[in-house]
């Protein structure tokens, strides 16, 4: 079984979420991925919390099938042994503070004019030059600058996601122009440099409300869990639960009133017609889509929906996740060691003629020894 990215070795300056999540899909590829850390404490993403049987949820997530090295970059012969390992590497990620990566003589431009067929990716919260190259940048920030939380929310507030969908952004657009790089090298036999920003990758992400709020019109209403232009779309509470669900179009519409809300009579009434009708409607309709589902068990509501045609879900928390009978059905569950014992993965993306990596998480500095000795380095061995 050969993986897509067999072969290929990554060397990692990286911590948080962007550049690992990056790496780790490098490694689900089958790439060599070398995570170089701080010898006190590694990737402070190890310490976000303890919630996954003692380890931090973020690193467990996004760091396994990559080996730890650790190196005090300010102790002499430190930068020496990490060069080194870069003259070996096709890949080189870093999203140091901005700036740093140069100070220490591992800025791009000087990595690629020595190693030729290097690919060096950076990521940061603004990219290079413009006048916010320095500012600090957390995933909320971002989705502050990039006009996320004015989409999401309420009338009255905004929220964020409740995941960290910037650096979620900017980590998979890393890794697609990686891949990029890597299918051009084999065109070419030329490296080349990815610059990833996260304010730029979310903003690709709000590619609907720009357009929808150009030239000055009004940007999409915050609508909760609902829809800012489609109704009825979102979650209703039911006798013993909730469940959500969202129609398309006038034929899902009659389906709708004839079999859920037992209305046939509303079918064919023009004022009803599409969904900029059913928006000025909004209150009529929405009063009698919650009578009828607080009276019925969730399972009833979910019956009449499916019967209708109209697509449904279950508002699921996070154990119910877990035990997702079509995740479970098609068996994409998988276990992976960590230093707390083995824990349950999503099985990657896969191909039908390979498997991708699920590899053990590392624990800090685990593998040090082993790549000083591979790599002729045990004189840079730290004391």
């Amino acid at each position: 079984m050969t993986r897509p990215l067999d072969g290929v070795l990554v060397i990692a300056i990286e911590q948080a979420i962007a550049a690992p999540y990056c790496t780790r899909q490098l490694a689900d590829l089958g790439a060599r991925v070398i995570k170089i850390e701080r010898p006190d404490g590694g990737d402070f993403a190890r310490a976000y919390d303890t919630r996954a049987r003692g380890l931090a949820s973020h690193f467990v997530w996004t760091n396994r099938s990559k080996e730890s090295v650790t190196f005090d970059l300010k102790r002499p012969g430190a930068l020496e042994a990490v060069q080194r390992l870069i003259a070996h590497a096709d890949v080189f990620v870093q999203n140091l503070a901005p700036g740093a990566a140069a100070r220490l003589g591992l800025a791009d431009g000087v990595l690629r004019s020595t190693y030729k067929q290097l690919i060096t990716c950076n990521i940061s919260g603004y990219g290079p030059n413009g006048p916010w190259e320095k500012r600090k940048a957390y995933d909320l920030l971002i989705q502050a600058e990039a006009g996320f939380l004015s989409t999401t929310g309420t009338p009255d507030a905004v929220a964020k996601a409740g995941i960290s969908i910037a650096d979620i952004a900017a980590g998979t657009m890393a890794f697609q122009g990686i891949l990029a790089c890597l299918l051009r090298r084999a065109k070419s036999g030329q490296g080349d440099h990815v610059e990833v920003s996260m304010l730029e990758a979310m903003v690709e992400w709000m590619g609907y409300p720009l357009y929808y709020a150009m030239d000055g019109a009004q940007p999409p209403a915050r609508a909760g869990a609902g829809h800012a232009t489609i109704f009825p779309y979102g979650p209703y509470e039911t006798a013993d639960g909730m469940v959500l669900f969202g129609l398309q179009n006038d034929r899902e519409w009659a389906a709708f009133t004839t079999i859920v809300l037992q209305r046939p009579e509303w079918a064919s009434e023009a004022r009803f017609k599409g969904n900029a009708g059913r928006m000025k409607e909004r209150a009529e309709i929405d009063a009698v889509i919650c009578d009828t589902f607080r009276k019925l068990p969730s399972n009833e509501a979910i019956s009449r929906l499916e019967t209708a045609g109209i697509g449904t879900a279950r508002v699921n928390d996070m154990s119910a996740v877990w035990d997702h009978p079509q995740l479970r059905s098609r068996k994409r569950w998988a276990y992976i060691e960590t230093p707390a014992g083995p824990m349950p993965s999503l099985r990657p993306i896969s191909g039908e003629s390979w498997q991708p990596r699920m590899d053990p998480v590392p624990s800090l500095g685990q593998h040090t020894e082993a790549v000083l000795k591979e790599f002729g380095l045990t004189e840079f061995r730290e004391s």
